[in-house]
Formats: structure tokens, sequence, C-alpha cells
């Protein structure tokens, strides 16, 4: 499945998150007690394009200097599920304990940076010679979106 992003930006697209049951069993072979049941996804990011550096009239060097990358991956389901043993005092409570997180999707941009010349454009007034001006620099912000959920529950 692909994206788009506002104002036709790159946006990865993205990949399912691989199912992965954690094993237990030993533990609770080992230990004699009961285990929780862990089940989760394990994220596969996807990089998408970088930003495309563009040269502008009177800049040295093209801007940014340093692209942000999109990176795209979907937290997968995760479910963990314990025993609550006499949940209220007496064996017929016993109940189980539930953490249930829905899968979601996360994007995240990373970090850029815009770098101006210590010179200005070749001055025609000057035989062509540049001046020194003040170095600009500038960062762009990463950027992380998301909206993980997650159910508490007990049965």
């Amino acid at each position: 499945m692909t994206c788009m992003a506002a104002a036709g930006a790159a946006t990865p697209a993205v990949a399912d998150s691989v199912p992965v049951g954690v094993p237990l069993d030993a533990v609770e072979t080992t230990l004699g007690v009961d285990t929780p049941r862990v089940a989760t996804g394990v994220p596969v990011p996807v990089v998408g394009a970088p930003d495309v550096p563009r040269h502008h009239r009177g800049d040295m060097l093209p801007t940014p200097l340093l692209p942000s990358v999109p990176i795209g991956t979907e937290l997968g389901n995760t479910l963990i599920a314990s025993p609550v043993p006499n949940l209220a005092g007496t064996p017929e409570t016993d109940g189980e304990g539930t953490l249930d997180a829905p899968a979601t999707t996360l994007r995240t941009r990373t970090p850029g940076a815009v770098v101006g010349a210590p010179l200005t454009m070749p001055d025609g007034s000057d035989f062509g010679l540049p001046h020194l001006t003040a170095p600009k620099l500038g960062l762009i912000a990463p950027e992380l979106t998301g909206a993980p959920s997650a159910l508490l529950g007990l049965r």
C-alpha cells in the first residue's frame, strides 16, 4: 500500500509487520509457574525517496544540502496475556489480564540540514570576485507521526 503526503512530499510505502510469537514454554516447564503469552509483530521499516535538493538563484549550494529521508513502518498487533490467580481471594475467581495494542502505522522523517556558503555569488562590479558573507546553517527537524494505542483488560 502506498500513501500520499501533503505538499507533494515523498512518503515511503508501508509494509506489514512480521508476526512473532514469543516462546516462553521452557520457562513454564522449568519454573513450574504460569507464564504470560506474548505475541507481537516485528516492524519492517521501508525507506522512501529523500527530498530532492534544489538550486535556487543566488545560492551556491543546493537546498537542503542534507535532505531528510522518510521511513514508514507498521507496528504490529501486540497481545500480552497473563494468568491472574485468585483475583478475589478464591480459586473460582481465577482470571486473565491482557494488554492488547492494535496495529498502527508509524511514519518518521530523518533530520536534514540547510547550509549556506560563506561566499556570495560572483559580483560583476568587483571584477567577478565573490564577497565574504556570514554562512547560514539550519536544521530540518525530525518528524514522528503515529497514533499507537493499547487496551488493558481483565477477564
